[in-house]
């Protein structure tokens, strides 16, 4: 397999909401090792099937050394106030602001055989697991940040060198 390209800001595919997949399709399969190839680049903590342009519910983290994907996944149970964290895109390359994230995020799915596979937890894991989820739906981290950050983040998207 290989690590893909990631999809920046502009794509019409990071719009789109993902479609579920069968997990014990071939084509299922082939994709997450290609999640999980893209991800293990150094500084990636998750990467949602959408940003290698497959609209597909599926995406794969790195987060504290744990290596791992998650199929048709769905946000079970968030904690807590949502709390201003700093936060960074793949797709939105080079630029980060305060996102509003709760702090406990459990996010329940399957694996390749269609077991239920659930993933959980606080700091950076439940903030990967809302950021990976919202991909699926469509939608970029700019668009949960609050109003007058969003004003600010949008000003820099239009100045940055990629868009």
């Amino acid at each position: 397999m290989s690590v893909r390209e990631i999809r920046v800001f502009g794509d019409p595919v990071l719009r789109e909401r993902a479609t579920p997949v069968d997990p014990t399709a071939p084509a299922t399969a082939a994709l997450v090792q290609d999640l999980l190839d893209t991800v293990q680049v150094p500084g990636r903590a998750g990467v949602a099937a959408n940003q290698i342009g497959v609209a597909k519910a599926a995406f794969s983290f790195l987060v504290d050394g744990r290596l791992g994907y998650v199929l048709n996944p769905r946000i079970d149970e968030v904690r807590g106030e949502p709390q201003l964290v700093d936060e960074g895109c793949l797709s939105v390359p080079e630029l980060g602001f305060p996102t509003p994230r709760h702090p406990y995020c459990r996010v329940v799915g399957v694996d390749l055989e269609g077991q239920e596979l659930v993933l959980e937890g606080e700091g950076l894991m439940a903030q990967m697991l809302q950021h990976e989820v919202a991909h699926l739906d469509g939608k970029l981290y700019l668009q949960a940040l609050e109003k007058e950050t969003r004003a600010v983040a949008m000003a820099e998207v239009r100045k940055a060198s990629w868009y």
